[in-house]
């Protein structure tokens, strides 16, 4: 099994095909926000393959200048679920980054039927060495609980360095906004669209950010 680094072509393909029938639209960020953070070469959109056959897919977005990532999306190909794929997927995705930190929606649904969904996703992760940390954070109206698998014992430094991927990205003014990370106890999640980009300049072609350089 191994991790190949895919291209703007690449990315577009899997989320496409993929993506948009295996995450809800209120927690899938838009496609050219992706590609964005490719040019800026924070981003890392992976397939999983076994041999020449895909098998899974994950997109990491690194903090600038710091080791591990978010991991913001994963998922196994649809046929072949629930025989262990994901575990080890994990596997070689601490082994790539050193340390991952991530997202799984709050299981505080309306709807029981989503919650026991959502607290499976979270038993999933537990199961294979992540810890659900003491903060959560709302990010464009989602609320979200944090998960982390690595090295690190204390949650202030994983909080530091999650809020980092974001503060690294958008200006104070969007962060005030849009992205309550920690959300603090008994805060209310502001009440805000899907995902929203802010007008950037074009970054410039350097041998960091070449387009092609996946």
């Amino acid at each position: 099994m191994e991790l190949q680094l895919l291209n703007k072509d690449g990315l577009t393909a899997v989320y496409q095909n993929e993506m948009v029938a295996d995450f809800p639209k209120a927690e899938l960020k838009p496609l050219s926000a992706m590609l964005r953070l490719m040019d800026l070469g924070r981003y890392d959109p992976l397939l999983v393959k076994e041999g020449d056959k895909p098998i899974g897919y994950a997109l990491a977005w690194r903090p600038e200048g710091r080791e591990g990532a978010l991991l913001e999306y994963f998922g196994v190909l649809r046929g072949l679920r629930s025989g262990g794929l994901g575990a080890q997927i994990l596997a070689l995705l601490v082994e790539r980054y050193g340390q991952i930190f991530g997202e799984a929606e709050k299981p505080n649904s309306d709807d029981p039927a989503e919650n026991d969904l959502r607290r499976r996703r979270i038993a999933f992760y537990e199961r294979n060495g992540f810890r659900v940390l003491d903060y959560e954070c709302a990010l464009f109206g989602v609320h979200f609980n944090c998960l982390y698998r690595g090295p690190e014992t204390d949650d202030r430094k994983v909080e530091a360095l999650h809020r980092g991927v974001y503060a690294g990205y958008f200006s104070p003014a969007h962060m005030e906004r849009y992205i309550q990370l920690p959300l603090k106890p008994g805060e209310a999640v502001k009440p805000a669209p899907e995902w929203v980009e802010e007008d950037y300049p074009a970054p410039l072609e350097d041998e960091g950010n070449r387009k092609d350089r996946a």
